[in-house]
């Protein structure tokens, strides 16, 4: 496909608008942040590698003088950092866009301060608190949109009411889907009433990016080639997030490559792979999550 056309076809002016973007400096982030320039869009980039951030604001204005960007500090591993960055992203004067970029995969699954594994709590538990504290600032902006990035993986996953985290699993790639389908299912289910805020899940199908960098060296070197030659460059990936922030999704629904969940344009579709019980179980235990952090800092 041609991704300089798909994108002048459906981008729009973003002018006056404030996205907020998590882990904007990793593979997909720094794409979009360079849309996002293009389009006119003011970013903040909440990271934890505040540094390379900075840098990439300053690569972007070679292109884009006048592009509008600001560095918040986030440490999804830690309750009292992120509280900061949510008072900081308070003082925006209200959020158009708020995307779940920042994600782990291969990571020790030691617990963290949440009591769950990291990959559980970076990726969902709390992107997940962060958008329920951040609710009232989305209200401020009509027609303001939470985009989350999901994966295919949470297709290998599904609740286990005696490992909620998957601490247990052996295969990093089931407790990845775990958080991933947490993340996806909890906050269709927050926002299936919302008439004031929308929700995109996304996903950007399979692409080479530094999550994708963990297999055993012998086997590295050709992984990562395959996925080089065979799969869309991130460029192209992230045209289902830069998607997701315009159009919001139906209830139980994605936005996804369109050929197997991996080429071609961005469609939306049906979720099939979890049932509204499941559903349900999910989004009681995120609700949960939630009121114990509060809980907690009391």
């Amino acid at each position: 496909m041609n991704v300089e056309k798909w994108i002048n076809k459906n981008g729009e002016s973003l002018k006056g608008k404030t996205v907020v973007i998590t882990g904007a400096n990793g593979g997909l982030g720094s794409q979009l942040c360079r849309l996002f320039a293009r389009f006119e869009a003011k970013v903040v980039m909440p990271v934890l590698e505040e540094e390379g951030a900075k840098k990439l604001i300053e690569e972007i204005k070679e292109e884009y003088p006048n592009f509008d960007a600001s560095v918040v500090s986030l440490n999804l591993a830690s309750i009292e950092n992120v509280d900061k960055c949510i008072e900081q992203l308070k003082t925006l004067g209200g959020i158009d866009i708020l995307i779940h970029n920042a994600g782990v995969y291969n990571v020790p699954l030691k617990k963290l301060d949440s009591g769950y594994n990291m990959v559980f709590q970076i990726n969902f538990l709390y992107p997940y608190y962060m958008t329920k504290k951040l609710m009232s600032e989305l209200e401020k902006k009509p027609g303001s949109k939470v985009v989350a990035i999901g994966s295919v993986a949470h297709k290998n996953s599904k609740i286990d009411e005696k490992d909620i985290d998957f601490s247990t699993y052996k295969q990093i790639s089931k407790t990845y889907g775990n958080s991933k389908r947490f993340l996806m299912f909890a906050l269709h289910e927050l926002f299936k009433n919302n008439d004031k805020v929308s929700l995109s899940i996304v996903h950007p199908g399979v692409t080479l990016t530094n999550i994708s960098n963990h297999y055993p060296k012998a086997i590295n070197w050709l992984v990562m080639f395959v996925l080089k030659i065979a799969f869309p460059k991130p460029k192209q990936a992230i045209l289902s997030i830069f998607k997701g922030c315009y159009t919001p999704c139906k209830y139980n629904h994605w936005i996804g490559p369109s050929i197997f969940d991996v080429w071609g344009k961005p469609k939306q579709s049906k979720l099939k792979d979890c049932k509204e019980e499941e559903r349900k179980k999910i989004f009681n235990y995120a609700e949960n999550m939630y009121a114990t952090i509060e809980k907690n800092k009391q």
